[in-house]
């Protein structure tokens, strides 16, 4: 399903939240009898009519008996149906926590371990240079090891604990250095609608808001495949944080109280530690951040140095009113302070960045919906930045089905230069909410029930300088996508994506560089899933990209894959056969990969070779599952792969990894 959501879409999106966040949805379904408004929509398997029919159903018939009622509900069809049943379900309701609390859903222990086989250039011993110094070398060994805990029940109570060291890290126990053994600790308890307290979180944990403007998390689309409900964001409140990306959380407390049935109020507090480059005090100037890292690798002497250098606290808080099911009012404010003060580099992109220790963000959106239109959006507003004061962020659409058969979004934004909110990830071309302006349109067209064409335009303007494009510029990018479904066991797509950028030419030597033209990336996807006998599934796909410069020769890339899963009794086997090739890591094949459980791959194809993978996953018993799998790229083209301290002296790379769960 994420492979499918996610065609033609290259950059600027964090698909490993993306899939944890559904994963999540999947091990913890929906209750469609209790799902708000917005909780259905953030599942992105349902049109605005569907979601509106649900409701109406409800409220005149009762709760669901059995997810075979849906079949009933007016709107539905049953390729819908069979995609609902993998992520919902028709609860019995709330309970007694303490005579629920023994009885959870979910209560397993997982752990995995992986490793590169071939020797990496930051393993390998350091030979001293003529001057004497010794290389950079990784400090920790090639192993990486993940352990993740689990005890949980929906919309009751979660428990959980996560840690991770990644190759080259090292296993320390140093508590004044925010280590305690693993590199990456997260940790959670949550429990949730007890009387009028619909949610408390202690640990980690992160915040989904309105559009997005202020605080944003967990499963949020953005461009892709799903041209029309991906565009809205849904007020999710607090959840906990379970992914393995070391950024982007809050560490603390966060409390909903329900004030009346109409109105609710969330407070949150979190102090985090953040990598940083510091620059360090002088006679005449204070210590200076200078970037904020998100890798969340500490290998090297130098990333430890930045490991959790950086304090920072914030303190905010959220009032919702919903007075019934068509209307949400909410307004959000978050106040964050740094230890040391934030001045990025001086260079002219940088102009408008955020300067200073201290920030604060106040916002409000709103969402209404009129039998199949939905209207929403979000305005904030951020003051603090010494050097450009503060900026408006601003987000406003609509979602329509005009028919049975056809569905459309809108959707307009204005991010200003000065526009500053750290947890922000509202809907946008560039990686990050500020700098720009656009609008979008997404249309989805079902011909007849086996066969629907989607596709979306999305103008964009940047009014400042961004990162190797050191000139105000502007683009657009367009999807088409038509898929058919003859029958259960087939399915076929094939997607076009265009987009069209502004960048700086890399041979220009002026400073600033010269801004191409323009330049012109183009993706073409043909997808067949087929299934020939019980049990085993096919997926052919072909892909090519092209991007060049204007007036400059293309740099062209294909890549053609083979996938086979096969199902039977206690076995799960899959594994893939992929040839590609790149004239230069301009036209890269992105392609997802199947991973052992709670990992993910989609990795990056560049330069000409082939790629396979082969996994086996084993149920030992109704306790027990073991995963193995293997994965291996050969380059032709190429006498090493990778670079710097991550290159291999021969052109293959194959990487194990084995895992076992136990459910208790």
């Amino acid at each position: 399903m994420l492979q499918n959501l996610t065609t033609g879409q290259t950059e600027n999106a964090d698909y490993s939240v993306l899939y944890d966040a559904l994963y999540q949805l999947y091990a913890n379904p929906l209750n469609l009898n209790t799902a708000t408004h917005d909780e259905l929509a953030a599942t992105y398997l349902l049109t605005e009519l569907q979601i509106n029919s649900l409701l109406a159903y409800r409220a005149d018939y009762g709760v669901l008996l059995s997810m075979y009622e849906l079949q009933v509900v007016p709107d539905f069809d049953m390729a819908t149906i069979q995609r609902l049943m993998l992520f919902t379900t028709v609860d019995e309701g709330r309970g007694a926590l303490l005579r629920r609390l023994p009885n959870p859903t979910n209560h397993y222990l997982l752990i995995r371990y992986q490793q590169i086989l071939e020797k990496q250039q930051g393993f390998t011993p350091a030979e001293a240079s003529k001057s004497g110094k010794l290389p950079q070398r990784y400090l920790g060994d090639e192993q990486h090891w993940y352990v993740r805990y689990r005890y949980s029940r929906p919309r009751a109570f979660s428990f959980g604990l996560t840690a991770e060291k990644d190759a080259g890290e090292q296993m320390r126990w140093q508590p004044g250095s925010y280590q305690y053994g693993f590199d990456f600790v997260s940790f959670h308890g949550q429990v949730q609608n007890r009387g009028r307290w619909r949610n408390l979180i202690i640990g980690d944990y992160q915040l989904q808001i309105g559009q997005g403007l202020i605080l944003s998390a967990g499963f949020v689309l953005g461009k892709s495949a799903e041209t029309v409900q991906g565009v809205r964001r849904s007020t999710l409140g607090a959840r906990p944080y379970t992914s393995l990306s070391e950024f982007g959380y809050l560490r603390g407390a966060t409390a909903t109280y329900a004030l009346s049935r109409q109105l609710d109020l969330t407070l949150l507090l979190a102090g985090n530690r953040r990598d940083a480059n510091i620059i360090a005090a002088t006679a005449k100037a204070e210590a200076e951040v200078s970037s904020l890292l998100t890798s969340g690798l500490h290998r090297t002497a130098s990333e430890l140095e930045a490991r959790a250098s950086l304090a920072e606290q914030n303190l905010g808080g959220h009032l919702l009113y919903h007075p019934n099911t068509r209307l949400q009012l909410g307004l959000t404010a978050l106040y964050t302070t740094f230890g040391t003060k934030l001045q990025k580099r001086n260079l002219p992109y940088n102009q408008y960045e955020f300067v200073g220790k201290e920030n604060l963000v106040i916002g409000l959106h709103g969402s209404y919906v009129r039998q199949n239109v939905n209207l929403f959006g979000e305005i904030a507003r951020s003051s603090g930045s010494q050097n450009a004061g503060g900026g408006i962020g601003a987000v406003g659409g609509a979602l329509i089905s005009l028919s049975r058969r056809l569905d459309m979004a809108l959707l307009l934004r204005h991010y200003d230069r000065n526009y500053h909110s750290f947890y922000a990830n509202a809907f946008g071309e560039g990686s990050r909410t500020i700098n720009e302006s656009g609008a979008y349109l997404g249309l989805k067209y079902t011909v007849y029930r086996k066969f629907s064409v989607a596709g979306f335009i999305d103008r964009f303007r940047f009014p400042w300088l961004r990162y190797l494009v050191d000139a105000p510029s502007q683009g657009y990018d367009y999807l088409l996508q038509a898929t058919y479904t003859p029958t259960k066991k087939l399915l076929f797509y094939a997607s076009y994506h265009e987009e069209h950028k502004q960048k700086n030419r890399s041979a220009t030597k002026t400073t600033p560089k010269e801004v191409a033209a323009g330049t012109i990336r183009r993706v073409l996807v043909f997808n067949a899933e087929y299934y020939p006998l019980w049990g085993l599934q096919l997926r052919s796909r072909v892909q090519w990209t092209s991007f060049r410069y204007a007036g400059a020769d293309p740099s062209n890339g294909f890549a053609f894959i083979q996938d086979a899963s096969y199902d039977r009794g206690r076995w799960r086997i899959s594994g893939r056969m992929a040839l590609f090739g790149t004239d230069d890591y301009d036209s890269r094949q992105y392609a997802y990969e199947r991973d052992v459980l709670y990992a993910f791959s989609f990795p990056a194809y560049s330069n000409r070779g082939r790629r396979q993978y082969l996994m086996v996953q084993y149920a030992v018993n109704r306790h027990l599952d073991v995963w193995l799998r293997l994965s291996r790229t050969q380059l032709t083209n190429q006498p090493t792969i990778g670079s710097d301290l991550d290159q291999t002296g021969v052109p293959h790379r194959t990487e194990v990894k084995v895992q076992a769960r136990w459910q208790f």
